[in-house]
Parts: structure tokens; sequence; C-alpha cells
């Protein structure tokens, strides 16, 4: 799997309806709207293959009314506390 952070900068009046749009698009997992300056969305993607990650990126992402400009991070390796706890649950006592 996958796992791309996709980093939007978009029409401030077209944010929440962006976040509509991306949240149900095949290959995002989930959208928030952000502040700090960097971007005004990040989108999640996770898909399989690098070809899928370009498709939803510059077909399903870059081409929504509103998107000003797309910054893509491609995640190397994903670590979650709970995998992390799951690997050393042994079970009940």
């Amino acid at each position: 799997m996958l796992h791309a952070f996709v980093l939007i900068d978009a029409e401030p009046s077209r944010i929440a309806a962006l976040c509509e749009e991306l949240s149900g698009t095949d290959g995002i997992t989930e959208v928030f709207s952000v502040a700090g300056g960097v971007a005004d969305l990040i989108a999640i993607v996770r898909v399989r293959h690098h070809d899928d990650l370009v498709e939803v990126v510059t077909r399903r992402i870059a081409t929504l009314p509103g998107i000003e400009s797309t910054t893509t991070l491609v995640a190397f390796k994903a670590y979650s506390r709970h995998d992390l706890e799951a690997i050393w649950d042994l079970g009940p006592a």
C-alpha cells in the first residue's frame, strides 16, 4: 500500500466544497482543512501502485475547480501506535 499526503492550496471560497468533493474521491481516505500557512487542505491518499497515485493527484485532485496548486509527499513507511501496540499484544494474560 502506497501512502501519500497531498498539500492543497485552494481558493478560499471553494474550501468547504472541495472537502466534500475530495472526501468522496476514490483513493482519498481522509481530507483535512488546516491552518498554518503551508496549505489549505491535506488529502490522505492510499493506493496500491504509483500509477494509481498519479491518477488520483493529476486527474482527480488537480483538475477540480478551485485547486490552485498541490504538493505531494510520498511516505516511505507508515508507523502507527496502534500497529506497534498490536505487535506486542499477546492476548489476555
